[in-house]
């Protein structure tokens, strides 16, 4: 670990509120432009599924919009309509207001680039984003005031992890390459240390916290998981992977139930009640490459990993280990850039990732956009993509808000907001 100097300068904290631009456009309104950069390259078919950018954009079909939601509302209260059907007629009307959304706010605050982002549980308008030298933004977007901003150590310091503390909102959790993981305050003072190397050769690298059992897991760079108290109270610390454990997170419905990722190419469930060591898992799930994250989905009842290629998994709840939903996604491992990591949008069965065009994936075109695409967790269809011209970069991590209608996005050094650009009204 590099000495914990903190660095002389810092880059200056730039706000921009971005104004109306047509500038910033959906890849579906791109299209026409696209039909410039039809080329078709070698190994490309233009009856294939890859196709040109042009062919690409307009094989989205976003289910039609229902015919009223007020309506379906109204017979669901009457039981007329199922909940089911319900929930499909939401999902199509918020999968059609992504074509109004556009990068409303964006900061850039760090020196280094940005390595984390949460939301605050109960105020959407408020995110946490941390960096790779340690610093932390706590952000609100309903204020013009600057955003709070808490110095890391700088090199050495990066912030791996990052979580509001759901029994005191006005503290945060964090892991990182400092080695430690600890509880913070909004004004950085430290209020508890739960975890702490005092070498440079260990630090921690994943995060997560659970309200109703009171418990820390915390997964470090040799495949060491640690469970604790709230207390701070030690309960296991049990080397569980081989190598580095990239991702922890408790089931929001059955919070003794973990799943860890790890880049020795598993993901593995536990039972925190039975956990003795490495070989008492539930469940193991191999992949083929190292794994970024494994995250429950809102109702528990799915797993979606993320590997460091070109897969994306989602496994089903009583049947864990049974074969998952496959889908193919270009968003390969680079050293300097933050893990990208697909996430659950927190009301609909939709998946958010942001993707790197690789030139190798067997679906590539040519001058493919580094989108943010969104899948049907059902059906693994790609439903919709976002992209601004203007903040057209590798997009690492997405995140929606707790109501699920502004989207968080990290890009390098850059924090975007992506939020209807009309207030909608539901017919």
């Amino acid at each position: 670990m590099a000495p914990k100097k903190r660095p002389e300068t810092r880059k200056p904290l730039e706000m921009v509120v971005c104004p109306k631009s047509k500038k910033s456009r959906s890849p579906r309104e791109l299209e026409p432009a696209a039909k410039k950069l039809c080329v078709k390259g070698p190994g490309c078919s233009r009856r294939s599924d890859s196709g040109c950018l042009r062919e690409r954009l307009t094989s989205l079909q976003v289910p039609p919009q229902c015919r009223s939601i007020v309506r379906a509302l109204h017979h669901h209260k009457l039981g007329r309509t199922a909940w089911p059907s319900l929930q499909k007629d939401l999902q199509q009307s918020f999968l059609h207001s992504l074509a109004s959304y556009r990068i409303s706010q964006k900061a850039a605050p760090f020196d280094r680039r940005a390595t984390s982002l949460t939301w605050h549980p109960t105020h959407p308008s408020t995110l946490a984003v941390g960096s790779k030298g340690g610093d932390i933004m706590l952000w609100n977007l309903g204020i013009k005031d600057k955003p709070t901003f808490i110095k890391g150590i700088g090199a050495g310091g990066s912030i791996t992890g990052l979580k509001f503390n759901p029994l005191n909102t006005n503290q945060f959790f964090t892991s990182s390459m400092e080695g430690t993981t600890r509880l913070q305050d909004f004004k950085g003072n430290t209020l508890r240390v739960y975890t702490s190397y005092d070498t440079c050769n260990f630090w921690f690298c994943s995060l997560d916290v659970s309200e109703k059992s009171r418990v820390v897991v915390t997964g470090d760079n040799v495949g060491n998981v640690i469970l604790l108290n709230m207390d701070g109270r030690e309960l296991w610390n049990l080397r569980l992977h081989k190598k580095k454990v990239t991702h922890a997170a408790l089931n929001p419905c059955c919070d003794w139930f973990l799943a860890t990722a790890s880049v020795d190419q598993t993901v593995k469930i536990w039972d925190l009640r039975q956990v003795k060591g490495k070989s008492s898992f539930l469940y193991s799930l191999p992949h083929s490459h190292p794994v970024n994250a494994a995250h429950f989905s809102p109702d528990g009842a799915q797993l979606l990993t993320t590997d460091q290629k070109s897969e994306i998994r989602v496994y089903s709840a009583s049947q864990w280990d049974s074969p998952p939903s496959l889908i193919p996604h270009p968003h390969r491992h680079f050293q300097h850039l933050t893990p990208i990591k697909a996430s659950w949008h927190p009301r609909y069965n939709l998946i958010v990732v942001g993707r790197y065009p690789d030139p190798n994936f067997k679906s590539c075109f040519p001058h493919e956009l580094r989108t943010i695409d969104v899948f049907d967790g059902s059906s693994g269809k790609l439903m919709h993509q976002l992209y601004d011209s203007e903040s057209s970069g590798i997009i690492s991590l997405n995140e929606f808000n707790p109501m699920g209608d502004t989207l968080a996005s990290l890009m390098g050094y850059h924090v975007l907001i992506w939020s209807q650009e009309k207030a909608g009204i539901w017919k």
